[in-house]
C-alpha cells in the first residue's frame, strides 16, 4: 500500500527556522515522485493513501521493543549484557528498566523520533489531511465524513501518547505556515487540564454521529479495513485517558507544583477533583455500550477440534483474549506491522519440544519472580492474604501429583508454583510447568541442559519464567521452519476496560457496580467472586467492603488480568506507586544449575532503581529546550 511519507519534528524545524529563517517548504518533500501536496488530494485514491500516512505514523505497540510500556519496566527483564545481533531491535526500554534514561539522548523518544515515529510528524500529516480533505472532488460525502472523523481520532490519538510520556505538552491543533516567524514556532506546553480537554474534545468529535455518519460502530468490510478506528475505539481511549487523568499522578499531585512555563503560567493542577472520576466514570460507561452495540464480548475458549477439560478451557479463555485474531474481546487491535507479533512470540516462547529444537525459539522475554508471586492463589486472593496457603514456605520443594493442574505429575517445583490461579498458569511457563499447543501439551522442563533451558551465553530466559500469554496456541516449530499465527497487538480489549469502569466506579462510591464488574473478569479467569473469596479464604475478610481496600483490590485484579500487555508500566505511574514497585530487587530462578535444589535457588539479578518524582515523566531532549526557550523542562531532569 503506498504511503506518503512527511518527516517532521518539533525541534528539527525550530531549529531551523531559529538559524536561518529557511523558506523551504518543507511538505515539497515527498518520496514516491510526489512533489507537492496539491497532488496528494487531488483524487479519492491519493487522499486515502495520505489517511494511510497517517496511520502509519502509529506505533508499533505489538514489537516488545517498540511498545514503552512492555520492557521498560519490572514485569519483564533481559539477560545482560546483550551482544549485538538477532537478540534485539533496540537497547532503549532495557536502558530505561536499568534506570539509564537520560536528557542528552532520551531513550523511547516518539517526541523527535524514535523507530522512524515521531508523534508530532503523525500530528502535522493528520492536520495536513484534515486541512486539505474538502478539495478532494470525488469522493463521497459519507466517506469524506468517515475519513476526518479518524484523522481526528489519530491527531487526539498522538496527542495522548505524548501526554502519557511527557505530561503537560504543547498543542498542535493547526500546522503553521512555512513563513511563520521564529517567535510563533516557539510553542509553550499547555497545563495538563488543557491537553486533557483538548485530546476529549477531538474524541468526541470523531466520535460523533450515528447510523452511518462519522466513524463505523464495527468493521463491516473484514478483509480490508479491520484495525482501522470505529467508535467503540474512539470511546474506549477516551475512557483511559479520563482515568489517566482522574487518577493521583494528574489528580491533585504536588509534586510537579513548581513547573511553570517561563510566563508563569502552572502546568499541573496541584487540586483534587472528584469531578474527574465521575467524568472518567461516564466515559467507561458509554464505551462499553459502545463496545456491547457492537457485538464486543468477553472471550471464551470453545476448542474447533477436540474436547478440552474445564482447566484448560479457562486456560486458552485467557490466553486467546489476547492472541486469538479478531476475537469477540478485542476492541482495537493494531495491524501497523504484522510482523511485530511475530517477533514478539519468538522472543516469549522457550523450546517446547525436546525432539524438535529450533533455536529462532528464544525464551528470552522473562517475567520476574516478583510477577509470579503477584498472582491470587487457587481462593482468588493474594498469596499474602490467603490464611489457607503456605505463604512462609513458598521457597521449599514440593512433588506435584496427578492432582496438582498445570504442574507436571512427578515433577519437584517450588510451593510458589502450586494451587494457584488459573491465571498464572496461563500467563506464565516455569520449570515443571505444561504449555498447551493445538498440536500437543508439552512439559517445560527449563534446569540447565533441559531442552527449555539455557545452554549459551545468549536467547534464554535470564529469571526462568516465560511468556506464555503472547504465544499463540497455533504455533508450530519444526527443526528448520517455525509457523506463527501473527495477531493484532490489543491496544484496548473489553476486559481492560471493565477494570478502568470498576475503577472510576470505587471512586465515585459505587462499590456495588465496582465489584460486579471485577467480578466478570475474575468469572472468566475461573475465580469466585470478590465477596466469597475473601469472605472465605482472606485473613482480612471485610477488606473489600472499605472503599481503601477495594481500591487495592481492584488494582491487583488489574495488574493480574493485563500482565505482559503493557499496562503495568503505565498503571504504576498514574497510581503514583512506580516508587513503590520500581525500588524493588528483581529476583529469578538459578538457571545455571542441573539439580531441583541448586535450581530452585532464588538470585538476585538486580537492584533496580526510580527516582521519584523525576522519572513519572519522559525528559525533553536538552537539544530541544535549547533551541526552543519556551519549553520547560521535566521536574528533575
Amino acid at each position: 500500500m503506498k504511503r506518503y511519507t512527511i518527516r517532521f519534528t518539533l525541534s528539527a524545524v525550530l531549529l531551523l527556522l531559529m538559524m536561518n529563517s529557511c523558506k523551504k517548504n518543507f511538505l515539497d518533500v515527498v518520496p514516491d515522485n510526489v512533489s507537492t501536496i496539491d497532488h496528494a488530494f487531488s483524487n479519492r485514491n491519493e487522499a486515502e493513501k495520505f489517511l494511510f500516512t497517517c496511520y502509519d505514523g502509529l506505533p508499533r505497540e505489538g514489537h516488545p521493543e517498540m511498545n514503552a510500556g512492555l520492557n521498560t519496566g519490572d514485569e519483564l527483564w533481559i539477560y545482560w549484557p546483550m551482544p549485538t545481533g538477532e537478540d534485539y531491535s533496540s537497547l532503549s526500554p532495557y536502558n530505561i528498566a536499568r534506570g539509564l534514561q537520560n536528557k542528552d539522548e532520551p531513550e523511547l523518544n516518539y517526541w523527535d523520533g524514535y523507530d522512524g515515529k515521531s508523534m508530532w510528524n503523525g500530528i502535522r500529516n493528520c492536520n495536513i489531511f484534515l486541512e486539505n480533505i474538502d478539495r478532494v472532488k470525488d469522493v463521497e460525502p459519507y466517506m469524506r465524513d468517515r475519513w476526518i472523523a479518524e484523522a481526528k481520532f489519530l491527531k487526539a490519538y498522538f496527542h495522548w501518547y505524548l501526554f502519557r510520556m511527557y505530561g503537560p505538552i504543547p498543542i498542535v491543533d493547526k500546522n503553521l505556515p512555512i513563513y511563520a516567524t521564529p517567535e510563533e514556532v516557539k510553542v509553550s506546553r499547555q497545563s495538563a487540564d488543557s491537553v486533557v480537554n483538548y485530546i476529549v474534545n477531538l474524541l468526541d468529535e470523531a466520535a460523533a454521529g450515528e447510523g452511518s455518519v462519522g466513524l463505523p460502530d464495527k468493521i463491516i468490510n473484514q478483509s480490508t479495513e479491520l484495525g482501522r478506528i470505529t467508535k467503540p475505539i474512539a470511546l474506549a481511549i477516551k475512557a483511559r485517558l479520563l482515568v489517566t487523568a482522574a487518577s493521583p499522578l494528574f489528580n491533585g499531585n504536588p509534586d510537579f507544583a513548581n513547573i511553570k512555563n517561563p510566563d508563569g503560567r502552572v502546568l499541573f493542577n496541584a487540586t483534587y477533583d472528584q469531578k474527574k472520576w465521575e467524568r472518567a466514570a461516564e466515559a467507561c460507561k458509554l464505551a462499553i455500550t459502545a463496545a456491547k452495540n457492537a457485538d464486543i464480548d468477553l472471550y471464551r475458549f470453545i476448542s474447533p477440534t477436540k474436547p478440552v477439560d474445564d482447566f484448560t478451557k479457562t486456560e486458552m479463555s485467557i490466553r486467546n483474549a489476547v492472541c486469538e485474531k479478531w476475537n469477540s474481546e478485542l476492541i482495537w487491535g493494531t495491524t501497523t506491522k504484522p510482523n511485530d507479533t511475530w517477533t514478539l512470540q519468538l522472543y516469549a516462547s522457550p523450546q517446547l519440544d525436546p525432539n524438535v529444537p529450533n533455536s529462532g525459539l528464544k525464551g528470552q522475554l522473562a517475567p520476574t519472580m516478583k510477577m509470579a508471586e503477584l498472582f491470587y492463589t487457587e481462593n482468588g486472593v493474594p498469596i499474602t492474604e490467603d490464611k489457607t496457603w503456605d505463604y512462609a514456605n513458598r521457597f521449599q520443594l514440593r512433588t506435584a501429583t496427578a492432582a496438582d493442574l498445570g504442574i507436571q505429575n512427578g515433577y519437584q517445583s517450588v510451593g510458589l508454583h502450586f494451587d494457584r490461579e488459573p491465571r498464572f498458569y496461563a500467563d506464565m511457563a516455569f520449570d515443571g510447568s505444561t504449555w498447551y499447543m493445538e498440536n500437543g501439551n508439552f512439559n517445560i522442563q527449563a534446569k540447565s541442559g533441559q531442552h527449555s533451558g539455557k545452554k549459551q551465553s545468549r536467547i534464554y530466559s535470564v529469571t526462568g519464567y516465560y511468556t506464555k500469554k503472547l504465544v499463540n496456541w497455533k504455533m508450530v516449530a519444526s527443526a528448520t521452519n517455525i509457523t506463527v499465527e501473527r495477531y493484532p497487538w490489543p491496544v484496548v480489549r473489553l476486559g481492560d476496560l471493565y477494570l478502568l469502569y470498576a475503577e472510576a466506579l470505587n471512586e465515585t462510591d459505587n462499590k456495588a457496580l465496582a465489584l460486579e464488574y471485577v467480578n466478570m473478569i475474575r468469572d472468566r479467569a475461573g475465580l469466585k467472586s470478590v465477596e466469597s473469596s475473601w469472605t472465605n479464604f482472606a485473613k482480612n475478610p471485610n477488606k473489600y467492603t472499605d472503599k481503601n481496600g477495594l481500591r487495592e483490590i481492584i488494582q491487583q485484579e488489574r495488574l493480574i488480568e493485563m500482565a505482559f500487555e503493557g499496562s503495568r508500566f503505565w498503571d504504576l505511574r498514574r497510581w503514583k506507586r512506580a516508587g513503590e514497585f520500581l525500588n524493588q530487587p528483581i529476583y529469578g530462578w538459578d538457571v545455571i544449575q542441573t539439580s531441583y535444589p541448586d535450581y530452585n535457588r532464588r538470585i538476585l539479578l538486580f537492584n533496580q532503581s526510580f527516582n521519584s518524582p523525576r522519572d513519572y515523566f519522559w525528559p525533553i531532549k536538552d537539544n530541544s529546550i535549547l533551541v526552543n526557550p519556551n519549553l520547560v523542562q521535566n521536574g528533575g531532569w
